[in-house]
């Protein structure tokens, strides 16, 4: 048997492209979730929305490890950018989780995961390598096909990052969160809402996961794009077209 590998989004929409994409499939319910079983570019995979929220998140991670036995774990799906120099319509690969609102002090320090010693939960390197050169080389072949959504959502030539990327059960959409956020974690990236909650349950796993994300506004009250034809025409069709570029390049175990 080879590889078989769980990809998981937030959101229905954020996941649509991929299930569109999906053979043979095969769908499973549990914890009122439906997991998608099915073959995607020469792989066995798992599909799944997992709901909205670090709880949400944990609870889907937990059930792919435990439940269906999976070798890698991919979280995909849109992000609010913290820096200046991040723009809406550019892709993130997380290099490092954190929750922001998580504070046991002053049994422990502010950020720090009581009882587990760090704040910051690392992704596994060689497959957030494999995701941010397939996220760059699908930017370049998809760029035709998506210039008019980027157009229209004033989107210019998205880029990849890589670093820090936080969590917490907040929707951050004010300039005072955004301020208040940078200040406290001046390399964050973005921030999102279930990426460090699944960092924490791979490592307890010992399951190898990435995150990555495509930044759908800057976190903030200004003027927003367009959400619901952002993650239809952009978010949702790039994310599938970075993992497929991924998983064609994955040698069948």
């Amino acid at each position: 048997m080879g590889l078989r590998f769980a990809l998981v989004a937030a959101l229905e929409e954020e996941l649509r492209t991929l299930l569109a994409a999906l053979q043979s499939p095969v769908t499973e319910h549990h914890a009122g979730r439906a997991f998608h079983r099915g073959r995607l570019d020469g792989h066995e995979v798992v599909l799944v929305r997992s709901g909205i929220g670090k709880v949400a998140a944990a609870t889907t991670a937990l059930l792919l490890a435990d439940r269906y036995g999976v070798d890698a774990l991919v979280f995909t799906g849109v992000a609010g950018a913290l820096q200046p120099a991040a723009s809406i319509g550019d892709v993130v690969v997380a290099r490092e989780l954190l929750q922001h609102d998580m504070d046991a002090s002053p049994l422990f320090p502010r950020h720090e995961v009581p009882l587990t010693g760090r704040s910051r939960f690392p992704t596994d390197a060689d497959l957030s390598d494999a995701l941010a050169r397939a996220a760059r080389d699908a930017l370049e072949a998809e760029r035709i096909g998506l210039d008019s959504s980027f157009a229209a959502l004033g989107i210019d030539r998205p880029r990849v990052h890589e670093g820090l990327v936080v969590s917490g059960d907040r929707f951050v959409a004010t300039s005072l969160e955004r301020t208040a956020l940078r200040t406290e974690l001046p390399d964050a990236l973005a921030v999102e809402m279930e990426g460090a909650a699944v960092a924490q349950v791979c490592l307890d796993c010992d399951l190898p996961f990435a995150v990555l994300r495509t930044l759908s506004d800057c976190a903030d009250d200004s003027a927003h794009v367009d959400f619901g034809r952002f993650v239809a025409e952009v978010a949702g069709p790039l994310g599938a077209a970075i993992v497929r570029t991924w998983l064609r390049r994955v040698e069948p175990a």
